[in-house]
Order: structure tokens, then C-alpha cells, then sequence
């Protein structure tokens, strides 16, 4: 649980205003306890006390500041944690002795910042149990049973450096993926653009050499005016040329074809499909001709056929540069590396940036559905983590669906919080599983596809860092994750480690 700076609360005795006490014999009698002396056994009744809860009452709450250690002295205790917006019942237990409550207070960096319930506690019947302050538990603890301490303390920060590391690692492998997606789809917009570039070169030569033409007289200079009030209606044809079908196309190449060989070009075949990619037709080009000399007609068409070409390639690397921007673009937006961690974002945006960045793992075989609400205000997140959050949740979904069904993005209000949802076709996630699948290490995924962390780790940026929640249903053909952020900042919490 992450660390809060909350106001501790005191030991609470529901059934009489002065605390009830028990003897050091009482306290023998429990496991936990058997084999302290006589002064240890004395300071637990001197501190501790005795408090009874009623069945159905919350002994504590998960996310609670964790200001009292609990041993079990008569009853039944359930513990259980808020999973997925469900309630899942960890552990119940009528074992006397058994402890709850702050049992990690003897832990110097964490009795330093506080740490929160991280599970709840309720009565099932009537309880009585032992309750220690923490402040008082921590400390004694450690004076007590220094070497196991140490034993303890490296025990547990192993396991959080493990599950820091091995987050790390699952970070940078989904980071891989998307580096080596993004590569791909940038290098097809970018061999068009070489490409184009190399044609437009040969075009603009040979519009060179007319030029060249004209300078020596082959062409006479009347002409000229008309080359270039022509090559101007040309230019805006090519910018409005209607997209046609390959029928209609061959069609009109036909026509064009006949139609130049009928006038004396050279090689008309050649050309025509580039004059009818440019919108040029047989009535526009006899209207073309007819305002030049009939000797100048093969060059007017060169000269037409250079000015079509070069447009429709200079248009190409528009459009390729075009989309290498906007691929990056989207790289940007994706890892914020130029932002504030903390800001206010439109979630949109992420959504968007996050599934360019997926793009090549998302393939054709999967039809995406977006189903924005536009009138979401602009919400204050850990952008680049949410995006962290869009990229585990659909990448689950792409695994359940096997590369192939509907991957459905949406987003709504619900109250003063912003509901994103992610759905799939897949198969779905059986019952019994439901309540285990944000536990660290937990996976469905076969060996070697899948650590278990990507779900622990979108449930603590979600829960933990952005005081929002992560819901799920699951039937087959039709799993849905709900994401649910704050519209309003929430108190930042005072560690930001999502790992």
C-alpha cells in the first residue's frame, strides 16, 4: 500500500468507556507470545489493552493509516482486499492468537513514513482482541529481536527490489515491442519518400532539358506562356483528380492512349496512366492542344506529363513525411519525455498515441472500435503512466483474442470521475480467477509470454498513485476493463514508486 500522511487514530474500546486489560498469564497462554520473560510479557500489558468488536463491524479498513497491531483472542476475523472493485475474502479465522492489523510496523523505513492496512478486517461474530499501538509495537520489537530484524527487513526489501526489478524488465520488454513496431511503420512512409525523391529528381531533369530546349529554339518562345498557363490548370486538376476505380481507370488510359497516338506522341501508352492519375482526360487535353501550334504538340504533352508527375510525387512525400510526423508525434504524446510527470491531459489523447504505438501488434485482423465522449473535461494524471496502463490493458486483450476480433475502446463519466473502457472478444477469464488477477506474478499467459506484473502494476498507477480504480468483467467474447480516474486532482501521495 502506498504511504499517507493521515492523523493517527487511538485505540477505540466499543463496549466501556476504561480499557480492559489482560494479565500476563493471558498473554502466555497465545503462541505468538509463549516465549517471552516476564518484563516482556509485563510492557504488553502496560501498553496493549483489550477491545471487543460486534459481528458485522470493520475492525480496520484497507488504505488506512496501519495505527494498531491485532491478536485474535475469541471470534472469527475475516481479512480481505478490494480486488478489481470487487471484495475478495483473503483469509478467515477463528484460530486464537492470530495476528493482524500493522504487522510490518517493526520495519524502520516504513515505521519512518507510515504504512496503510493493505487488507480489512471484519468481525464475523463477536471478537475480542489484543490491540497494541503500532508506535509502540514497532520500536519494542526491534529493541527486542535485533538479529531477526535484520533478517526480516532484508527478507522483505529482496522481495520488493525482485518485484522492482522484474517490473522493470517487463516495462522495458513491452518498450522493445513498441520500438520495433514503431521502427516498422516508420520505415515504410519513409522508404516512400526516398523513393518518391529519387523519381521527382529524374522528373525535374527532364523538365530540365525542355527548359533547355526552349533556350536553344527547338521550341518556339510563343509557346511558351501558354506551357505555363497550362501547367498551372494542370497543377490544380492534380489536386483535385477524383480517386478511381481500377476498371474506370483502365478505361480512361485506354482513351487517353488512343488519343495520344492518334496525335503523333511517342510512347503514349507510357504515359497515359500518369496523365489520367493526374485528372487530365481526352477533352481537357484537346483543349490543351488546340491553344498551342500544331508542331508543339508532343512537347506541350511531355511538358504536361513532367508537370503531372512531379505534383503526384511531391504530393507522395507529403504524405510520407506527413505520417513519419505523425508517428512521431504520437511517440511523443506516448512517452510525455518533453511534459511535466504530473499534468492535466485529455485522455483521448493518450488513447490515441497508445494505439498508433501499437499499431503493427494490433495488425489487420482486429477491428478497432473507438466510442469517445467528447465532452470529458481534461483530467490531472500521470500521463506517461496511464499510457503504461492503455498499453498492458490492450495487449491483454490482443492475447485473449489470439490476433484476431474486436478491440473496443470507450470512455464516459460516471459522477466526478472519467471511466475508460477497454474491451475484447476474447475468451474471456474464467470466474475463479477473477479475484487473483492483479495479484504480482499472477499470469494466465503461457510460460515465458507473461510475468503476472502488468495488471499488479496498472492497479497500483490506477489505485495507489492517480486514488482511482480498475474493474473487470469477463464472459467469454466479451471482457471489459473499466479504468476509473478522479476528475479532480486527489492529495498526491507522498511515494510516486509504481513498481
Amino acid at each position: 500500500m502506498s504511504p499517507r500522511n493521515e492523523p493517527q487514530n487511538e485505540p477505540r474500546n466499543e463496549s466501556q468507556d476504561e480499557p480492559l486489560k489482560l494479565t500476563a498469564e493471558d498473554l502466555r497462554g497465545l503462541f505468538l507470545f509463549q516465549h517471552l520473560d516476564e518484563d516482556q510479557l509485563a510492557w504488553l500489558v502496560e501498553h496493549g489493552q483489550v477491545e471487543i468488536r460486534a459481528a458485522g463491524s470493520a475492525v480496520h479498513t484497507e488504505g488506512e493509516p496501519a495505527t494498531c497491531f491485532f491478536v485474535l483472542l475469541d471470534g472469527t476475523i475475516a481479512l480481505s482486499r478490494d480486488i478489481g472493485g470487487q471484495r475478495v475474502e483473503i483469509n478467515r479465522t477463528d484460530h486464537r492468537g492470530a495476528y493482524f492489523g500493522a504487522t510490518q510496523a517493526y520495519l524502520e523505513t516504513d515505521a519512518a513514513s507510515g504504512t496503510a492496512y493493505q487488507m480489512t478486517a471484519e468481525a464475523i461474530t463477536d471478537v475480542r482482541l489484543y490491540q497494541l499501538p503500532a508506535r509502540d509495537f514497532g520500536p519494542i520489537v526491534r529493541e527486542w529481536f535485533p538479529m531477526a530484524m535484520h533478517l526480516l527487513e532484508g527478507l522483505l526489501i529482496g522481495m520488493r527490489n525482485t518485484q522492482r526489478i522484474v517490473g522493470q524488465r517487463e516495462r522495458l520488454l513491452a518498450l522493445g515491442s513498441l520500438s520495433a513496431g514503431l521502427t516498422h511503420e516508420l520505415n515504410n512512409p519513409a522508404a516512400a519518400a526516398v523513393r518518391a525523391t529519387a523519381a521527382l529528381r529524374e522528373r525535374v531533369a527532364g523538365m530540365r532539358h525542355k527548359l533547355a530546349m526552349l533556350a536553344g529554339g527547338s521550341i518556339d518562345p510563343a509557346t511558351l506562356p501558354v506551357l505555363v498557363e497550362l501547367q498551372a490548370e494542370a497543377v490544380e486538376r492534380v489536386a483535385k483528380a477524383p480517386e478511381l476505380g481500377p476498371m474506370e481507370a483502365a478505361d480512361r488510359e485506354d482513351e487517353v492512349g488512343e488519343w495520344l497516338a492518334a496525335h503523333g506522341v511517342e510512347g503514349g501508352w507510357e504515359l497515359a496512366p500518369t496523365l489520367v492519375a493526374g485528372g487530365l482526360d481526352v477533352a481537357w487535353l484537346e483543349h490543351a492542344v488546340n491553344r498551342c501550334p500544331q508542331t508543339a504538340t508532343e512537347a506541350a504533352v511531355r511538358w504536361l506529363g513532367y508537370t503531372v508527375e512531379t505534383e503526384t510525387l511531391m504530393n507522395e512525400i507529403e504524405d510520407a513525411t506527413t505520417r513519419v510526423s505523425s508517428l512521431v508525434g504520437a511517440a511523443k504524446q506516448y512517452s510525455q519525455l518533453d511534459r511535466a510527470p504530473f499534468q492535466v491531459v485529455d485522455v483521448h489523447e493518450l488513447l490515441d498515441s497508445t494505439l498508433v504505438m501499437m499499431g503493427r501488434k494490433i495488425g489487420d485482423r482486429v477491428r478497432v472500435v473507438k466510442d469517445y465522449d467528447r465532452s470529458l473535461p481534461a483530467l490531472p494524471a500521470y500521463a506517461a503512466e496511464l499510457n503504461q496502463v492503455w498499453t498492458n490493458l490492450v495487449d491483454n486483450a490482443l492475447a485473449a483474442m489470439g490476433g484476431e476480433g474486436t478491440l473496443t475502446v470507450r470512455t464516459s463519466r460516471r459522477e466526478d470521475r472519467a471511466v475508460v473502457e477497454i474491451g475484447d472478444t476474447g475468451v474471456g477469464i474464467a470466474p475463479e480467477l477473477l479475484g487473483r488477477i492483479f495479484e504480482p506474478f499472477f499470469t494466465t499467459k503461457p510460460v515465458g509470454e507473461g510475468t503476472g506484473l502488468g495488471l499488479d502494476i496498472s492497479w497500483r498507477i490506477v489505485v495507489n498513485k492517480h486514488r482511482g480504480d480498475i474493474q473487470v468483467e469477463s464472459a467469454p467474447g466479451d471482457t471489459r476493463f473499466r479504468v476509473l480516474l478522479p476528475l479532480v486532482a486527489p492529495p498526491l501521495p507522498e511515494s510516486t514508486t509504481t513498481a
